[in-house]
């Protein structure tokens, strides 16, 4: 890794999650939400950045090398490490995966990796977090959850699939294995929520809002199952649904999604842009988190959903 990763001496670690930042052309648009990173990065001075998925939207971009370019130097002023995975829109036109990953991965803060040529789409890698004895103690999960669906038969989003569950599977039994038999303490980041961030803010205590249906794919690749099985994901975090924000506790593991960021896309009145916040503590197999705003405002408490309340739509 470029820039390895570590525990501060207080033993935290902070992680920024900016999603949906939908870069287009270069407007006023682009500038608020280059000045709105800048803002949170200024006020929470993280450890990592990770951006879960659209960070341009390639078809109304001018040149998306030159608009993705723009919205990493944010990052890359800060002297921060980030990493990064694909949302649908980064590249529907004009430029591939691949090509976009060769870019992100030339940055020098950057600790994204193109992934195994095993495993399906681009960007599927794993990064860990060293405690005060310098062996890893906590592990970064980051998957590509796709675009469309690729198969003719089934409608909507793609999905993560089951080579780069194995793949999962695999790295994470590697690291138990090292660890002396004891998972490590795990997050995963991907763009597309799984079809369980639906199942829990149907049928468990959530908090934070849903303004609208769960865009999650309409095939179930088991990649929750797996993680659940592997012991070691204590929380996955997502973006893809621009106004939803909420988070809540499945079978052990807290399936989180972030706040959009960016202002050339759609959002709701009352609805502010901002980030997710997300903390590590050395040693704890729990993590703490918080939104923060675009005016400033730190939400540590969102509001309780209980299943049997009406759902909220735009």
């Amino acid at each position: 890794m470029k820039h390895p990763l570590s525990f501060r001496p207080d033993g935290t670690f902070t992680i920024v999650q900016f999603t949906d930042v939908h870069m287009k052309a270069g407007g006023e648009a682009d500038l608020a939400t280059t000045a709105l990173m800048e803002s949170i990065l200024e006020a929470e001075k993280p450890d990592l950045v990770v951006f879960t998925g659209d960070v341009i939207e390639a078809n109304a971009c001018d040149d998306p090398i030159a608009r993705f370019t723009g919205a990493i130097s944010v990052v890359e002023r800060t002297s921060t490490p980030w990493a990064i995975v694909f949302g649908n829109h980064d590249t529907e036109s004009r430029i591939t995966r691949r090509q976009l990953m060769d870019k992100a991965v030339s940055f020098h803060w950057s600790v994204a990796e193109h992934g195994p040529d095993s495993a399906s789409g681009e960007g599927n890698y794993a990064l860990t977090v060293t405690g005060a004895d310098n062996r890893p103690a906590a592990a970064l999960y980051f998957l590509d959850s796709g675009s469309v669906s690729p198969n003719p038969r089934v409608k909507g989003y793609g999905w993560v699939h089951r080579d780069q569950i194995a793949w999962y599977e695999h790295d994470s039994r590697r690291k138990t294995a090292d660890n002396g038999g004891t998972p490590l303490p795990a997050l995963a980041f991907f763009h597309i929520p799984l079809p369980e961030y639906r199942d829990v803010w149907e049928n468990e205590l959530c908090y934070g809002h849903q303004y609208e249906r769960v865009c999650c794919p309409k095939v179930n690749t088991g990649l929750f199952a797996a993680m659940v099985e592997m012991g070691d994901v204590m929380g996955t975090f997502a973006g893809h649904d621009h106004t939803n924000d909420y988070w809540g506790s499945l079978h052990g593991i807290r399936l989180c999604y972030g706040r959009a960021t960016g202002y050339n896309t759609y959002g709701r009145e009352g609805f502010p842009r901002g980030a997710r916040v997300i903390r590590l503590r050395e040693g704890e197999r729990s993590f703490e988190s918080w939104l923060r705003l675009d005016d400033g405002t730190v939400i540590a408490n969102q509001p309780e959903h209980r299943p049997d309340e009406p759902a909220e739509r735009r």
